[in-house]
């Protein structure tokens, strides 16, 4: 009797309960890079695991860079990390990951890329990217040509945590980004070609800059999750905490008659703005961020799903809390 009690007291909660099934993760939980397909570095002391500074977990990324670092024989100077996730037209993701600029982080009037999709092609700036210049972080979608959607002061010293939706297409009425920053919606569904014809795009992270840029960088990332919801990025009721962006450059309106997220903070609605199209298969110019990056395109990365319960009011700590300071607040250069 006693059982079938604690049974009826169990099951009412049951429908509370969601599961979240990321297709892939990257966050360095493993003490290492084996979640990602390769890496382009110089050398292991570039891309290194820590744990001093960190988003979440017990790991993180840290990527230097040094003048002259150039791994694979391209244009400017990078240390990076690949997952050949292998986005195909018609495929919507949804992608989460937290970035930290230490204190002493080298300001440019020139382009930093910290996190890219780029094409399986070889040259050109890529289809969607994350890029620095001067105190500005910049989301810029449809390669050198593409409009900057979004910006934000790098804020040294505090962590960057980003949502990412995107429906990958070479067809302008068709593809789409929609990010957050911090909890807030800062680019509402805003729809434009984020492909370059048939080519599949892939995921690459660390630091990647112009040659010219002399200073040694390191940046952190934490945290990167890969899904086909929400849900699978974040546990479900968790609460974010809405965080004015200073500086952005568009604020594009979203759908009529969307509904984004209950967790998340969004501006008012209206119609769409639509990015600048793309032709398919073009080839954008090395302007911004272009080189050889296209190595290993061919091969598949291996996507491990990883089972995460969350329930709506158990978890008392938001995934986007109120950003916290690094930990070591400056940075020894080499």
């Amino acid at each position: 009797m006693k059982q079938l009690l604690r049974l009826v007291a169990v099951v009412p909660f049951l429908p509370l309960l969601a599961s979240a099934n990321p297709l892939w993760k990257g966050d360095f939980e493993t003490g290492n890079t084996s979640q990602w397909t390769r890496e382009q570095s110089v050398s292991a002391s570039r891309l290194q695991v820590v744990t001093d500074v960190v988003r979440e977990g017990r790991y993180a990324l840290k990527a230097t860079v040094h003048q002259g670092d150039d791994p694979i024989n391209g244009s400017g100077n990078r240390n990076e990390l690949l997952y050949l996730s292998q986005e195909t037209q018609g495929d919507e993701y949804f992608y989460k990951w937290s970035t930290l600029f230490p204190n002493g982080y080298p300001s440019a009037d020139s382009w930093q890329v910290f996190t890219q999709w780029h094409q399986e092609g070889c040259c050109g700036s890529p289809p969607l990217e994350f890029f620095v210049r001067g105190e500005q972080m910049n989301m810029r979608v449809g390669g050198v040509n593409g409009p900057i959607l979004w910006k934000a002061p790098i804020d040294r010293g505090n962590w960057h945590d980003f949502v990412l939706h995107v429906k990958w297409s070479p067809n302008p009425k068709e593809g789409f980004v929609e990010l957050y920053h911090n909890g807030t919606l800062v680019v509402p569904k805003t729809f434009g070609a984020n492909q370059f014809g048939s080519d599949k795009n892939y995921l690459k992270q660390g630091l990647y800059r112009d040659a010219s840029i002399g200073p040694e960088a390191s940046v952190y990332h934490d945290g990167f999750v890969m899904g086909t919801s929400l849900e699978d990025v974040m546990p479900a009721g968790t609460q974010q905490t809405p965080a004015a962006d200073a500086g952005s450059a568009q604020t594009p309106a979203p759908d009529a008659g969307t509904t984004p997220p209950s967790t998340l903070t969004q501006p008012g609605q209206g119609t769409p703005t639509p990015v600048s199209t793309l032709v398919p298969g073009s080839t954008n110019s090395d302007v911004m961020n272009g080189g050889a990056q296209g190595q290993g395109c061919s091969a598949t990365g291996g996507a491990a799903g990883m089972p995460a319960l969350a329930a709506a009011g158990l978890f008392t700590t938001a995934l986007f809390r109120r950003r916290r300071p690094a930990l070591a607040k400056n940075v020894t250069r080499r």
